[in-house]
């Protein structure tokens, strides 16, 4: 971390000792948000969304492919993230690095557990299955590139249409429909910094946060928790996020509605 890095992290850490956040949020307020679908024309499925000044972009491809052989009546579902040098000066071109693929992670993790998309839909016929690929671009950093993601991606999935299979050929000029979505899965993540815990922290705020808490919920379900960072969250904490997670989820959800 560079002096100037330093300077932030202790500044952040004096207002949320004040109850204060530079923005002038309340600890468990979003920055605003706005989604978009269907941005990519070509793609069977995409969306925008912009979290404050975060920025990220997810398309949905589909091909045919075989099906894995523990699961031979179920479609392939494939999650990759690319953090662009565009959006941060410290991101590089090249293979994906660490921070690219804990966040397709987190995102794949929270889509699959809650089984949003139907993937016994994607079946074809024996040894034949539609395989789904979800895209992350992160075009502007400015914190929180889970959330902005995963709000991105169903909201690409749910814009998503299946093109036609005949004759060993996918026509993806014509449709067959919109993918099966069982359930619609978003995240709510939470910075803890120093005894604080502050909803969709920006950047400046995770560079000063010890520990970082991500609960994917549907309506009704948690699907997935992840933690980052060196620091921990007690009990009482974890359940008070967990309840606020499915309070900020319904909103989240209708964004994508």
């Amino acid at each position: 971390m560079d002096i100037l890095d330093e300077i932030k992290k202790d500044y952040v850490q004096d207002l949320i000792r004040k109850s204060k956040r530079a923005d002038e949020r309340d600890f468990f307020s979003y920055r605003k948000i706005k989604v978009e679908k269907g941005i990519f024309p070509a793609a069977e499925g995409s969306a925008r969304v912009r979290l404050g000044d975060t920025q990220v972009v997810v398309g949905v491809k589909l091909g045919v492919g075989e099906p894995f052989s523990d699961r031979p009546d179920e479609g392939v579902l494939s999650t990759s993230a690319e953090l662009l040098p565009l959006a941060s000066p410290t991101f590089e071109p090249g293979p994906p690095d660490e921070s690219a693929i804990e966040l397709a992670r987190v995102v794949d993790r929270g889509i699959r557990s809650s089984s949003a998309v139907n993937l016994h839909s994607l079946f074809i016929e024996d040894n034949l299955v539609w395989a789904l690929f979800l895209d992350i671009y992160v075009l502007d950093h400015d914190g929180n590139l889970i959330d902005a993601s995963a709000l991105a991606a169903m909201a690409a999935l749910s814009n998503a249409k299946l093109p036609k299979y005949e004759d060993g050929k996918i026509l993806r000029d014509e449709s067959s429909g919109g993918l099966k979505i069982d359930n619609k899965a978003v995240t709510c993540t939470f910075a803890k910094i120093d005894s604080k815990i502050v909803l969709d922290p920006s950047l400046d705020e995770e560079k000063a946060m010890d520990a970082r808490l991500t609960i994917a919920t549907t309506p009704t379900n948690i699907c997935a928790i992840q933690k980052g960072g060196k620091g921990g969250f007690l009990i009482d904490e974890i359940s008070e996020l967990i309840d606020l997670s499915f309070k900020n989820g319904d909103g989240l959800r209708k964004l994508i509605e």
